[in-house]
Formats: structure tokens, sequence, C-alpha cells
């Protein structure tokens, strides 16, 4: 398989793509814009189903992992999950591919030409992450049972639950995505807990095109849940709590639409338990909450900073010299790939040399400088 740095791509803003502007990387992806005039000739050479002027981008998923907003690397010169961004982007395309099946509103992926690789069309993102919950666990039960917190999303829960126990109805708890400026009562700081109320007193500043389309997100939220629920059920899964992101983009018929964006029902951005393990009383994860908790618990001298959460600012320091040792990253692999597999029901494909089949691919679509 060769040397473990080359198991991973975790590099993904320096391709020779022909690109507009700056390229956006993000935590795991990294995002370049089409001009309008290559995105104008791949809409029609591929007869893609999108407004005629509507901007394309190619969005490359990376194997880095994010955990509290910090990107880790291993021992050994790995610096990725391997086959970590081809198991998300497998899962996040068959759930919006099920959500196309059923009539749920569409998403922002219109060609995948590798596995790692989605052609995407440019969405006016909602700044909020629509956050659902079906069981307290997490930071969730750490505020309920050590802070006596009460009060999630604006609605209060009761008194008396337990740990990991599912909630009598799906809790909504949405938090800004991105910073928020000029808001009342809203820090101006990244992944801040806000209400319902507040979006709905500040539906332009969160990117809504309408007041009532806030109970718009909030229907499409519930709708990708209720499907998610009972298909994870039949595959041995619980299906615990996920994030949702939503965007406008333009019909062809030159409409506004709200469809999903980012990626949907995957293990980083849901938590996912083994269903007969929890019958059993034991919580077993199935996403990348497993890595958090390595993080949290059995990592040694680095557990010791989330004894105190003021020290969470320091992890983005010790990130830079603290290396996860292989087998844990080799684990959390398994975990990625395993649950795509039982999800989908096809493998995870193994990328042997990922920058030059990303690069073979593209040049196929022009797009390579």
């Amino acid at each position: 398989m060769g040397k473990l740095e080359n198991l991973a791509l975790a590099i993904t803003n320096d391709f020779q793509i022909k690109h507009e502007g700056d390229v956006h990387n993000g935590k795991v992806r990294s995002v370049y814009w089409l001009t309008p005039e290559d995105s104008k000739r791949l809409t029609e050479q591929r007869g893609y189903k999108v407004h005629p002027e509507t901007q394309l981008a190619v969005m490359i998923i990376s194997d880095r992992i994010s955990a509290f907003d910090v990107n880790w690397k291993a021992e050994e010169g790995l610096h990725g999950i391997p086959q970590k961004g081809a198991a998300l982007n497998q899962t996040s395309k068959y759930w919006f591919d099920e959500f196309d099946r059923v009539g749920l509103a569409g998403n922002h992926i219109v060609d995948v030409p590798h596995p790692l690789v989605w052609i995407v069309q440019k969405a006016q993102p909602i700044m909020v992450e629509a956050i659902s919950r079906q069981y307290i666990t997490g930071s969730m039960w750490r505020h309920y049972d050590e802070d006596d917190q009460r009060e999630f999303g604006g609605v209060k829960l009761p008194n008396g639950l337990q740990k990991n126990q599912r909630l009598d109805e799906l809790l909504i708890t949405p938090s800004t995505k991105g910073i928020m400026r000029g808001i009342s009562g809203i820090p101006e700081k990244d992944d801040v807990d806000i209400t319902r109320r507040q979006i709905l007193d500040n539906w332009e500043a969160f990117g809504f095109r309408s007041p009532e389309d806030v109970a718009l997100y909030e229907q499409r939220l519930r709708q990708g849940c209720a499907l998610a629920d009972p298909k994870l059920n039949g595959v041995g899964q619980i299906f615990v709590d996920t994030k949702f992101e939503f965007g406008y983009i333009r019909t062809p018929q030159g409409n506004w639409e709200m469809i999903y964006i980012d990626e949907v029902l995957t293990p980083d951005s849901s938590r996912f338990w083994d269903r007969e393990r929890y019958k059993q009383g034991d919580v077993v994860e199935n996403s990348k909450e497993g890595f958090r908790d390595f993080l949290r618990f059995k990592s040694g001298f680095l557990s010791k900073l989330f004894t105190d959460k003021a020290n969470y600012d320091a992890l983005k320091i010790v990130a830079e010299f603290y290396r996860v040792p292989v087998d844990q990253f080799m684990e959390v692999s398994d975990t990625y790939r395993g649950i795509a597999k039982t999800i989908t029901g096809k493998e995870v494909p193994n990328i042997e040399n990922p920058r030059q089949e990303i690069l073979d691919t593209l040049a196929g679509y022009e797009l390579v400088a």
C-alpha cells in the first residue's frame, strides 16, 4: 500500500484546477469556483439541470479529520483517515438520492466524476446549522447533567432524563453558521446556540428569503430525519442526531428554491449507535463521536485539556505538535468504511493515487490548468 503518508489525501487546496477567485479551504473540503464560461460550458455539454447562469464549483473532499474545530494528524506522516473522504461522499450521495426518490427538496450536487469529487451548484447559504436530536447525549447531556441546563433551542426539557435516553419528540437546537454580526443577543463568534425566536426576529440576517421559510427549513429538517430514522433502524443502527444545512438556488425556470447543501447524514455530521448493543445498555458509536471520545478520555496528557472548558482554545496549539497514534486513525477508518457499507450496501472504493486520479478525471472536463 506504500508509505503511510500516501494512504490519505490531506491537502486539497493546491490542485491545478482552473477556477475563479480564491480556493475555499474548509475543515474537510476545498471548493474551486469555476469561471462563468466553464460553468456554462459544462452545464450545456453535460446537460446539468440548473439555471443557465448558475455558477458551478469543483468540490474535493479530503481525508482530514476535524474535531473540536481542530484538524488532527497521526504519527508516521499519516495526516488523514484512509478512505474517509470516499466514505463520506458515498454516504451523503446515497441519502441525497433517497431524498430525490421520495420527492424531498433537491441538493447542490450536479455530478460525481470521482469518489472524492463533486461538481456542485452555487447556493445562497442560510446561516443556520440545523441540528436535530432524538436522544440526549454528548454536550447536550453534559449541560443538562452538570450545569442543570433545561432549555435547549428555546425548548424546555423536563427533569429526570437519563443519559442516552430517547426524547419524546425530535428536538431542534439550531446554531449559527459562521459569525453573525450586529444581532442583539447573539455573540459575534461561530457556532453560537440560538433559538427559533431569534431566527424569526432576524430572518433576513440569517439569509432566509421570507419569514415563512423558517418553518420550511424546519419542515425539511424533520422530513430528512423522518426518512433516515426507519432506514437506519432497518440496518441495525440508531439515528441519534444530525446536522443539516440549507441554501437557495435558482431552478432552471428561474424560481428560488430551498435545497439541502453540504453533506447529510454522514458519520461526520451525525451520530449513529449500534442498535443491538444499545438494547443491552451499551453505546457503540459508529460516527466521529468515537474519535472525540478518544481525544477526551484516552489520549494521555491531551485528555487533561478537557477537564476545564476554558482549555479548549489550547487544543489548536497542542494539535500543532501532538500526533494521534496510527492505530487510532485506522480504527476510525474502519468505522467510517463500515458504516458507509452498512448504509449504502456498497464497499467504499480503495483509492491508491487520489491526486493523479482526480487530475485525470477533471482533465476530461477540461478543468486542469
